[in-house]
């Protein structure tokens, strides 16, 4: 276990951000979550996987919903309800620690994103708890059964869930992971589309083996590696992509990117006319929170789970929708965790599981 100083959490927050492909929520978001945690000295640590004890709970708090354009103000409708004045997925946490009657010993991410993975530090940094140095997704994910606790059948109950407005409910049992994206998201959408959650409470013994080992670890390599092209003027994707293995898609100019929020998810496209060496191409990304398939020149390019991340001409990192025309984007792919390539993998978060007919080819092979 190790500390975490300032610079870190805030480059693991980047990383993140790139590694969210598109979703994860938003990076300033995310750093004013964290901002309180450094006013208050607060003390982030991070455990590895193998010095959980076999019998301590560990638990999973996040947001879940779509996250509106930036700049967007509350409905009206909810302007008359009292509001909780600090994170929900903090009193989810606290709700399912009570419902335990117990303390647990530490806190996992969610997936990797600019926001959601901060809620999870926070939780941890006022709780007092470390972080997991592991992730259920390794990237940002729509979805709740979008984890690797699914893919190992791990249950998502008993699960807890709050609102902005200070309601929290217990899920004790819900039949599967998908049942229980339907009824969060129903949850989240009559929320002001957005709600706090915490699942997967789960053991440390079962917990190895059933996430991805030291992908906060990642995150901050990836954010270093976005922290000092940016400080010594160099091209932030070749940067990111030579240290993750990864390779540059597309450069272009926004040309239009409809959108809608519907069901919960933001879901549309963002098109781009090709510069310099990509002049007279165009590049095309779909989304449904998260980038999940591109085209070029029309044709199918790269779909799940490879990670389609963007990053305009400064480094950095784009979250969806917040494009605009003219604005300047780099796209680059970086390989997936090898649990969402197997056969069970795939069929949880592959191209076919967003009603795609088309198979997963990694990018290493096109």
């Amino acid at each position: 276990m190790r500390t975490l100083s300032k610079l870190e959490i805030i480059d693991i927050l980047y990383g993140c951000t790139i590694l969210g492909t598109g979703g994860g929520g938003d990076l300033e978001l995310g750093l004013d979550v964290m901002q309180q945690d450094f006013d208050e000295g607060k003390e982030l640590r991070m455990v590895d996987l193998d010095e959980i004890p076999d019998d301590a709970y560990v638990a999973t708090p996040y947001m879940c919903g779509a996250p509106s354009a930036l700049g967007e103000e509350i409905e009206d409708k909810y302007k008359r309800l009292p509001q909780l004045g600090y994170p929900e997925s903090l009193l989810a946490f606290r709700t399912l620690e009570s419902y335990y009657n117990k303390k647990f010993y530490a806190v996992s991410s969610t997936e990797l994103g600019g926001a959601n993975t901060a809620y999870a530090l926070h939780v941890a940094c006022q709780l007092g708890l470390p972080i997991v140095d592991a992730d259920p997704a390794g990237r940002s994910v729509p979805e709740l059964q979008h984890s690797t606790y699914y893919v190992k059948d791990i249950p998502i109950a008993p699960m807890a869930l709050a609102t902005q407005f200070g309601d929290t409910m217990v899920l004790k049992d819900v039949v599967d992971d998908l049942r229980s994206e339907d009824i969060v998201r129903a949850v989240a959408v009559a929320s002001g589309n957005k709600i706090g959650v915490a699942d997967h409470p789960i053991t440390g013994d079962k917990l190895k083996g059933a996430t991805i080992p030291n992908a906060i670890t990642y995150a901050l390599k990836i954010g270093q590696a976005l922290r000092e092209a940016r400080d010594n003027h160099e091209d932030a994707a070749e940067k990111i992509t030579a240290a993750a293995g990864g390779k540059i898609l597309f450069r272009g100019k926004v040309t239009e990117f409809p959108w809608e929020q519907t069901g919960g998810f933001n879901v549309g496209e963002v098109s781009l006319d090709g510069t310099n060496e990509y002049a007279g191409e165009t590049y095309k990304v779909w989304f449904k929170n998260e980038h999940i398939l591109s085209y070029r020149n029309g044709e199918m390019d790269i779909t799940v789970p490879d990670l389609i991340c963007v990053v305009d001409k400064e480094g950095n990192p784009i979250t969806n929708p917040n494009y605009q025309v003219g604005q300047e984007l780099t796209i680059f792919v970086l390989p997936a965790p090898e649990i969402w390539t197997t056969k069970r993998g795939l069929e949880v978060f592959g191209p076919r599981s967003f009603g795609f007919d088309v198979d997963y080819v990694p990018f290493t092979e096109k």
